[in-house]
């Protein structure tokens, strides 16, 4: 992006208007997914539907104390891997779980505690989800009405880039944010690849740029490379006696800097050159022990994540730094997009709040305001 003197050019006025073009693109297949859906069964909110459900499950016919107690640390289909009592056992769901309607994808995930019934060959049975202290969760791909759960109880997420093959991208990394911190927990940066900066000229001053900006928000930036070994020490000391979960695109190397951390052989693949993406390595996730101490989750890569549940009004909580400048606005609420006198676009032409942050703002921006139109 340019400026031409201290305002913003024709071309970034063209880009934006590009921006919000594509995001309308994006809707139009969604826009007709809604008409055909029957909204009534969400009438009632989350939380009432999954206290009918516990209530159900106080009447079982089951006694508590028959129940056995695990953690869920692997899922497949409708087939989940329970870890009870250092044991590994086969379970699916409960009828009365199965028939719980709400706006959840999926009942169960990841990371869960459960109580569940063994039957016959030795299988279980889960009849209780325990309540979530953390979740992380997003905007299912194809309604964006229900939420996809992808991990749950973890203590910190490893949002993790490339500084190349594929490409870093800002807006998907504060998407990952928004959603960590919604979801209560710690987001931790990791920029991967950090080897690659010398075979592309200038990437050495973006990349340098994007650490700068995002760790001014107090979140931890980490430079690695599973080929030279830099910075993989450093994520071990941040992982010691925490549940953590690798995110991010596909091909980013999620798989290869657990390998480094934890001695395993978790597949991995290249990117695709044509189109410079990661092929899918990671088809199911599952929660593996660390030596020194701790959990971690390696998800599949995706190429879209819609943040659950969040508004326009919300959007700027989660900038602080656009947020604080934002309060020097002529005109209140700013959304700091087109309103005269905005103290955030004299800012950037001032240099003095990054034009990465802006535009990774502004395509959450212009994303949340399609999904209002959706609706």
């Amino acid at each position: 992006m340019s400026k031409k003197g201290g305002k913003f050019s024709p071309e970034d006025e063209a880009y934006f208007e590009e921006l919000e073009k594509e995001t309308r693109k994006e809707a139009r297949l969604d826009r007709k997914i809604a008409k055909r859906r029957d909204r009534s069964q969400y009438k009632k909110t989350d939380q009432d539907k999954q206290k009918k459900t516990n209530d159900l499950h106080e009447n079982l016919s089951v006694q508590k104390e028959d129940l056995q107690r695990g953690r869920v640390i692997a899922v497949g289909g409708e087939r989940y891997v329970v870890s009870s009592e250092g044991k590994e056992i086969y379970c699916y769901l409960r009828g009365l779980l199965k028939k719980d309607r709400t706006r959840l994808k999926n009942l169960i995930t990841i990371g869960d505690f459960v109580l569940f019934e063994l039957v016959d060959g030795g299988e279980g049975s889960i009849c209780h989800v325990e309540e979530r202290r953390s979740v992380l969760a997003r905007s299912d791909n194809l309604s964006r009405r229900k939420q996809h759960l992808i991990a749950a109880n973890l203590d910190m997420v490893l949002i993790t880039v490339s500084a190349e093959q594929p490409g870093l991208k800002p807006s998907l990394v504060d998407r990952y944010i928004i959603a960590t911190r919604k979801g209560g927990m710690d987001a931790v940066i990791i920029v991967n690849k950090m080897d690659l900066l010398e075979e592309y000229e200038g990437l050495d001053e973006y990349i340098q740029e994007f650490v700068d900006a995002y760790s001014k928000l107090g979140i931890p930036v980490i430079p690695v490379s599973t080929k030279t070994g830099e910075g993989i020490e450093d994520i071990k000391a941040l992982m010691k006696d925490k549940a953590s979960v690798f995110s991010g695109q596909s091909g980013v190397g999620k798989s290869s800097l657990i390998n480094a951390i934890t001695g395993l052989n978790l597949l991995t693949a290249s990117i695709v050159e044509h189109t410079q993406k990661g092929a899918h390595t990671t088809t199911a996730a599952k929660l593996v022990e660390l030596e020194f101490g701790g959990w971690v989750i390696d998800t599949p890569g995706i190429k879209s994540f819609g943040v659950w549940d969040l508004t326009e009004a919300e959007l700027g909580s989660y900038f602080p730094d656009i947020a604080e400048i934002g309060q020097k606005c002529r005109f209140q609420p700013c959304l700091h997009d087109h309103e005269p006198s905005c103290a955030v676009k004299i800012a950037i032409e001032e240099e003095e709040l990054s034009f990465m942050r802006y535009e990774s703002y502004i395509a959450l921006l212009y994303s949340l305001r399609e999904k209002h139109l959706r609706r």
